[in-house]
Order: C-alpha cells, then sequence, then structure tokens
C-alpha cells in the first residue's frame, strides 16, 4: 500500500503512522530522514542535495522526488510506504504523482486528518507536558508560538493539497479528533475498502 496522511500539525498523522508501520510492514519515509541518508550514502541526488544544502538554500522540488524515487525502490519499500510531511505543495504532489506513473506505480490512498484547530493548541501542549513528566526531551514544535507559525505555513502552503487530491478522487477523511484508537479503526476502514 502507497500512503499518504494529510493534515495540520498535531493531528495524529506521526501516531497514525506508526501504527500503520507495524500493521502492513511497510516504513514510514520521511523526507528529512532521507535527505540526510542520500547525502550521507553520497547518492547522486545526495551529492545534489549537498551542495544546495551547503550553500544554506532549500533542496528543491525535484531533488526531494529524486530521493524519494530512490527510496522507494529499497527491498522494504517495495510492498508500499507510508508518507506524512510530504507532499507540501501541490507542485510537490504533481511531481511525485509523475513519478509514481513513470515507475508504474499508483497511490493507493490520501488520507486526512480533520481536526479543530483552536483545540489543537491544547493537544500539542499537552503533549509537550506530558513528555516533560516522563523525563524525554519535549520537541521544539510543541510550544504555542512556534505551533501557530507551522500552522499558518500549512495552510498557505499544504492545505490546497485536500482540493488537489480530492479532484482526483482520491481524498478520505478521517475525524483527527476522536481517540486515538477510533482514528485507528477508521484508518483501517478506509484502507480495507
Amino acid at each position: 500500500m502507497r500512503i499518504i496522511l494529510l493534515g495540520p500539525p498535531g493531528a495524529g498523522k506521526g501516531t497514525q503512522a506508526v501504527r500503520l508501520v507495524e500493521r502492513l510492514g511497510i516504513p514510514q519515509l520521511s523526507t528529512g530522514d532521507m535527505l540526510r541518508a542520500a547525502v550521507a550514502a553520497g547518492t547522486p541526488v545526495g551529492v545534489k542535495a549537498k551542495a544546495v544544502m551547503d550553500r544554506g538554500e532549500l533542496v528543491s522540488d525535484d531533488i526531494v522526488v529524486g530521493i524519494i524515487a530512490d527510496r522507494i525502490e529499497e527491498a522494504d519499500a517495495r510492498k508500499g510506504f507510508i508518507l506524512d510531511g510530504f507532499p507540501r505543495t501541490v507542485a510537490q504532489a504533481e511531481a511525485f504523482d509523475a513519478m509514481l506513473a513513470e515507475k508504474g506505480l499508483k497511490l493507493d490512498a490520501v488520507i486526512e486528518f480533520k481536526v479543530n484547530e483552536h483545540e489543537l493548541v491544547g493537544r500539542i501542549v499537552k503533549r509537550a507536558e506530558e513528555a516533560k513528566a516522563r523525563g524525554e526531551q519535549v520537541r521544539k514544535d510543541d510550544n504555542p508560538e512556534v505551533f501557530k507559525t507551522r500552522l499558518d505555513a500549512y495552510h498557505s502552503q499544504t492545505a490546497p493539497l485536500s482540493a488537489y487530491y480530492e479532484a482526483k478522487g482520491m481524498l478520505k477523511t478521517v475525524d483527527g479528533m476522536r481517540p486515538i484508537d477510533e482514528v485507528t479503526r477508521a484508518v483501517r476502514e478506509i484502507l480495507e475498502r
């Protein structure tokens, strides 16, 4: 299964991705991790990415899609993968779709977590408090001001993906404000259809 999870920061994409990895036995792909691995491995795309990053610039969509193209060829991703945090823009989605088509592949599901954004701030504050109580490092983005900045970026860049995938008849939505196990059940039902 090739799956994209969409939704604003704090919507539960990461939590559900971990559960999907366990259930489906396919990897969750992080573009940041893939970029670092490609640079470290010195792959052709990694060399290009390193040159761009060394100049302090953002890596282009073509390079990111190239890194994903290489990564999905690895044995663990042949049965499928979960993307959360990519694509971030409609341009990335179009480039990603074109790359999949070149490989004769297609997405199986695009699942968006719908949430009440006012309640999300409370959710991330609670997540930070729970991490502190467990003696864990608090995520840098679990701060209301940082979170609001990320939410603004999500609205301007990533939210248009909903309409893009809806127009393709691929978008399925889940109420991300439900308890975690209920969200997991809803995701499972979508994937089993």
